[in-house]
């Protein structure tokens, strides 16, 4: 079986290290038009691989030493009529900076850009968990929705 805390640490590094870092990550347009950002570390090596835009869906995955152990997949979106999505994708990813180290998922439970709130509502824990991400504008209203769901994989011989 996997360390879950080893696994959970090197979920926070990958994660802060590809689309969170924004601009500063290397992105892989694949042939399929997909987007992917890979993050080594050591035995461990992490993947995420998303479509769009607007909406957008994708998955994440970490091997470890070339061997699956860990899956994520997700869909977001920005709600009909928000007229600057990159200020809503300003906020996602200043909430994804700050992953939860005992839960790396996505963002912390809440997180707040200049009015623009952030909330993460989840359960389980990095073995097999959900979860869905809110955007609040500074009005209240909900500008952005995604859920995920995740866990480990192929551990039972």
């Amino acid at each position: 079986m996997i360390d879950l805390n080893e696994l959970c640490k090197f979920l926070v590094k990958a994660k802060k290290s590809t689309y969170a870092a924004g601009d500063n990550a290397k992105k892989i347009i694949e042939a399929d038009k997909s987007t992917t950002l890979i993050f080594e570390d050591g035995d461990w090596k992490y993947h995420d691989n998303y479509f769009g835009g607007e909406p957008y869906g994708g998955r994440e995955a970490v091997f470890f030493r070339n061997l699956p152990v860990y899956m994520m997949v997700y869909y977001g979106w920005v709600a009909e009529g928000v007229a600057d999505i990159q200020a809503v994708y300003k906020t996602l990813q200043g909430a994804l900076t700050l992953i939860p180290e005992d839960k790396p998922f996505r963002g912390p439970k809440k997180y707040n850009l200049d009015g623009v709130e952030y909330i993460n509502v989840f359960e389980g824990q990095v073995d097999n968990f959900f979860g869905e991400e809110i955007i609040k504008s500074v009005d209240g209203n909900e500008i952005y929705k995604a859920k995920y769901i995740g866990g480990l994989v192929d551990q039972r011989k």
